[in-house]
Parts: structure tokens; C-alpha cells; sequence
């Protein structure tokens, strides 16, 4: 126990009481004779200074424990600057370092949290995308400087409703902002056609669900990819134009000294092998024309073992199960191109044909049909691009099969995913949503 705790002043105090009592009775005793009356006038005579004793003793922690709630309501309305002096040496002044010291630390920190915020806000300010917070109300609590231009001729905007500021925005721009999901749109800006992106995304502030709404740029972007795509595709256009017209027109030097020798019987082997060269560039041609005109989808029902058989004879498979009861529902001819165009990618891979397998199944509105093999498989860098137009890794490959059969898998409203599989193959999914007769069916 120390000696200057608040235990040992108390000890001390009870312990001083008790002597002067002791001396207070036996004094008494003396005087009076009588140990009880000496007793009972002892206590009586000693009870108003021990009173007076203990509210002097108890008076300095009462007055630090009064500052040390004060301080504590300060801390709770976020002043961090209160700070007590400490003159003891007890428990007491123990609390009033403790509570110094934690008081040193939340102004550290609010002062770091404050120049995090500053840094952020100064990003946030000055980054090119419009960012708006809106409250529950539809209030705007917070749009940066990009916004401000973009929404509301640089004015401020916080406190202002969305539906007025969307109101006085653009027709293309009010109408991507009006609905709740992401949008790729364009819009006449100064006289210059603009292109965005459009993000929304809700989340709890506060105990309250906010609307972040995001505007990006995408004109210089797209502007860059439209190039490098028109790049891309001269590239491979002239590399299949230069691949069959450089033989047929050699074909057709060779044919003209032919004729002109008179050996027309070796005539038949040149035109047919013109004709090959020309066949196999106008279905590079259409192949093309297939993927910029792809028609709309008109999805009916489709009985699958009619649609098995007949998607068997153009490309054979192993099916992996029995499909589902009833009936699927997809424009039969588009998902039937999109199956053959990934059965003949799995049979290129070099699987073994018994190892090329089609499997059907629904999951809860989803039907998924699956293409495995057991070929080589993917790298990252392959599975990553393969879905992309004009990326193949074949020498003679256009890089549109995949292409072709994401594009119609997304018109359907569904996906198109590729994945490695374990020991060694290839997986491509096929989702299709379902109606609901379909799905229920």
C-alpha cells in the first residue's frame, strides 16, 4: 500500500481518529469517573471535527471528479482539448494522467483523421469524374467540382434535389440518371457529342442508405479503343485478303500459260483451287458481317431432343446427363451457331472426342449448358482475351467464333464464362435466363 494512495490517507485519517478518540475517552474518564459517560462525550465531542475532517479530505476528489465529467461530456461533443492539473500523488492523479493522456491521443488522431480527410476531398475535388452523394430524401449532401460543372453550371449543390438538377440536365443525361443502373450513354456537350459511364451505388452512411452516382468520361477512351480496334481489324482483313489473293492471282498466271500451251486439262486443279481461295474468303467475309448485323433473338420453345440430334450432326460430343424435363426456351438457330462454334474450339483443342462433353442443366431460373474437353486448357493471359473480337491464337484463326458467341449469349440476357478445369481441359458455360413458364415447366 503506498503511503500517499488513497487508501493510505484513508487509513491514515481512521487511524488518527482512533487516537484522538482513545485519548478523548481516557481523558474524559478521568475527569467524569465514569467510562460510559466518557465514552458517549468522547464520540459526541469528536463527531463534528471527524465530519469536518472527512468533507476536507473528500473535497479535492469530489472537485477532480466533477472536472473529469466535464472533460468527458467535452470528449463526447468532440473537444479534445481539455486537459486537468494534476497535484496528487494517489489513484486519483493516476486518472487524471490516464484521462490527460487519452485526450493527447484523440487529438492526434482527429488531427491525422483531419488531414486524411483534406487529402481525400482534395482528390475527390479535383479528380475528372462527377461524383454526387445523395441522402435518403433526395437531397445532394456532396458533389465534387466535376459535378458541379457537369450539373449545374458550377454552382454549388449541396442541399439541392436531384430531381431538379436532373431536370435541368441534358435529355440523354437526365434519362441515364433517372434510372437506378449502370449505363454507357452520349451526350451534346458545347456542341461536341460526349460519351459517359454512368455508376450508382447505394451504401450506408450513418445509419442511412446513401446514393453515390459516379459520371466518367469515356470519349478519349473509346476514342483510343475505336482506333486500335479499326487497327486491328485492317490488320486481319489484310492478312486474309493478301492469303487468298496472292495465290489466286498467281493461280491465274498459271492458268492463262495453260491455256495458252494448250494443257487444258491441268486447268480443273487451278480453277478449283481459285475457287477454294474464294470460298474460304467470302466465309471470312461473312464471317464478319455475321457478328456486326447479328439479329435480335426471338426465343421460342425449344424441345431438346430434337435440338440435341440435329446440333449432333454438325459437331459430335459425349452428353454428360439427361437434360431437363420439358422444354428450353433461346432463339434455336443463334444458340445452335454459339454451340457449334464451341464444340469446334474443343475439338481444334486437341482433346480426345470421347472427352468432348455437352451437359444441360437448370438452375433455379437459370439453364446452364457446359462444354468441357480435355485439351491444354487456357492461360490467364488467353482466358482473358478470348472473348475479346480478333484476339486468336490460331495462325489462321480470325478471332471472332468467341466473339460471335458471347455477343449472342449477352443478347439473350445471359453469359458466356471460360474456366481451366482441374486435370487439365477446358470449360465454357453457357447461362441463359428462363421464363417463367419455362422455368416452371
Amino acid at each position: 500500500m503506498r503511503i500517499f494512495s488513497l487508501e493510505g490517507k484513508l487509513a491514515a485519517a481512521l487511524l488518527l481518529w482512533s487516537i484522538l478518540t482513545a485519548l478523548g475517552v481516557v481523558l474524559l474518564n478521568r475527569w467524569l469517573d465514569s467510562l460510559q459517560l466518557a465514552a458517549a462525550a468522547g464520540v459526541a465531542a469528536l463527531c463534528l471535527p471527524a465530519l469536518l475532517f472527512a468533507r476536507r479530505l473528500a473535497r479535492p476528489v469530489a472537485s477532480l471528479i466533477r472536472a473529469l465529467s466535464g472533460s468527458v461530456s467535452a470528449f463526447g461533443d468532440g473537444d479534445f482539448s481539455f486537459s486537468i492539473r494534476n497535484t496528487r500523488r494517489d489513484e486519483v492523479g493516476d486518472l487524471v494522467d490516464a484521462h490527460n493522456e487519452l485526450g493527447r491521443v484523440l487529438r492526434e488522431q482527429r488531427q491525422n483523421l483531419f488531414q486524411r480527410e483534406l487529402l481525400l476531398d482534395t482528390v475527390v475535388q479535383n479528380t475528372p469524374n462527377a461524383m454526387v452523394l445523395v441522402e435518403p430524401g433526395g437531397h445532394v449532401v456532396y458533389a465534387n467540382l466535376a459535378a458541379r460543372a457537369l450539373l449545374n453550371g458550377g454552382r454549388a449543390m449541396n442541399g439541392s434535389r436531384i430531381d431538379t438538377v436532373i431536370a435541368e440536365a441534358p435529355r440523354e443525361l437526365a434519362e441515364a440518371l433517372s434510372g437506378s443502373e449502370d449505363a454507357l450513354f452520349s451526350v451534346e456537350l458545347n456542341h461536341e457529342e460526349e460519351t459517359f459511364h454512368l455508376s450508382q451505388r447505394s451504401f450506408k452512411l450513418q445509419g442511412r442508405t446513401h446514393r453515390m452516382i459516379i459520371l466518367r468520361r469515356m470519349t478519349r477512351e473509346l476514342s483510343r479503343q475505336e482506333v486500335a480496334t479499326w487497327k486491328k481489324v485492317i490488320r486481319v482483313v489484310s492478312h486474309e485478303l493478301n492469303n487468298s489473293l496472292a495465290p489466286i492471282r498467281s493461280l491465274s498466271h498459271s492458268g492463262r500459260q495453260l491455256a495458252k500451251r494448250g494443257e487444258l486439262d491441268r486447268l480443273q486443279l487451278v480453277f478449283d483451287t481459285i475457287e477454294e481461295r474464294a470460298s474460304h474468303l467470302g466465309g471470312f467475309v461473312q464471317g464478319y458481317a455475321h457478328f456486326a448485323k447479328l439479329p435480335t433473338p426471338q426465343p421460342a420453345a425449344v424441345e431438346w431432343q430434337s435440338f440435341l440430334v440435329a446440333l449432333g450432326q454438325h459437331s459430335r460430343f459425349r452428353l454428360d446427363g439427361a437434360p431437363p424435363e420439358g422444354v428450353a426456351w433461346f432463339d434455336r438457330a443463334q444458340v445452335e451457331q454459339l454451340l457449334i462454334n464451341v464444340l469446334k474450339n474443343a475439338h481444334e483443342s486437341g482433346s480426345p472426342i470421347d472427352d468432348v462433353e455437352l451437359a444441360v442443366a437448370l438452375r433455379g431460373r437459370d439453364l446452364r449448358i457446359e462444354v468441357r474437353d480435355r485439351g491444354p486448357g487456357m492461360s490467364e493471359t488467353v482466358l482473358a482475351n478470348a472473348l475479346l473480337p480478333f484476339y486468336s491464337t490460331k495462325r489462321s484463326g480470325t478471332g471472332l467464333g468467341l466473339a460471335l458467341s458471347r455477343e449472342i449469349a449477352e443478347a439473350h440476357g445471359g453469359r458466356l464464362h471460360l474456366a481451366n478445369r482441374p486435370g487439365g481441359g477446358l470449360v465454357i458455360t453457357l447461362s441463359l435466363p428462363q421464363s417463367d413458364a419455362m422455368a416452371g415447366s
